[in-house]
């Protein structure tokens, strides 16, 4: 499932992400007094709980209102629709990030705190890597996560061209191996069937059907025969190495 950003009013959209004067209603006002608890910051934290405990599919208007105790209705005052509140939600995520990554002056520890947090943030909210890449949402915190990168690499002094060559695969690096290990992590539970237990019963099928399998594969099952037998910290193993890779990559360039 991809979704696409920036598809809402672009006006409202934008005034909300950078908290533009009058872009949030004031509190409204009953008989017994001001309605406590809703609020664009409170709609956008029931949208992420919702996205975070049900998945993409089930983020809907209504869905949040529920979880806030209100109508849908009574959300639009302050969120226009669900494609405004997908760039708020995808925003606030990302401002989980630090803004600065010290690496006491080694670029590469720098670049590697922030790739770390990124990846972290994105298993915390795997739905946010159904949010294409294509149409950025433009929020304070997407472009401080782009502006804390560039001062990460600042030190390596990187010409402009390979400054954006560096830092494209670097963040596509971090979501496409996040990506693969929120689907590792979410598949026993969609097919009933545990990383350890489908690996060791494909495995098994391998040696029988393809008992040539090694000498028509040697450079693969030489690959696979040092790797660590369990699948989440082989996938750690793949993103600490496959980064060392992109750092060496960058620091020749």
């Amino acid at each position: 499932m991809v979704v696409y950003a920036g598809q809402g009013d672009a006006r409202r959209s934008l005034s909300l992400l950078w908290r533009a004067p009058g872009a949030e209603p004031a509190p409204r006002t009953g008989r017994s007094g001001p309605k406590p608890g809703l609020s664009v910051d409170a709609i956008v934290s029931a949208g992420i709980a919702v996205a975070d405990s049900e998945g993409m599919a089930a983020l809907s208007m209504r869905a949040v209102g529920e979880r806030l105790g209100r109508t849908a209705m009574a959300l639009y005052t302050y969120v226009p629709g669900k494609a405004e509140l997908l760039d708020l939600m995808h925003d606030r995520a990302l401002a989980e990030l630090p803004s600065e990554f010290d690496g006491s002056g080694d670029w590469r520890a720098a670049v590697t705190a922030w790739a770390e947090a990124l990846h972290a943030c994105y298993l915390r909210h795997p739905w946010v890597l159904q949010v294409s890449q294509a149409r950025p949402v433009l929020g304070p915190a997407e472009l401080a996560a782009m502006e804390a990168l560039l001062r990460a690499l600042q030190p390596a002094e990187l010409p402009p061209r390979r400054l954006r060559g560096a830092v494209g695969a670097l963040w596509q690096f971090v979501r496409g191996m996040a990506g693969v290990a929120a689907e590792a992590r979410d598949a026993a539970a969609a097919t009933g069937v545990a990383d350890a237990d489908w690996w060791t019963a494909r495995s098994a099928q391998l040696a029988e059907l393809a008992p040539d399998f090694a000498e028509r594969f040697p450079l693969l099952t030489a690959l696979e025969s040092g790797g660590d037998p369990d699948p989440q910290e082989r996938d750690r193993e793949g993103f600490r190495s496959g980064l060392a890779v992109l750092l060496d990559g960058i620091a020749r360039s």
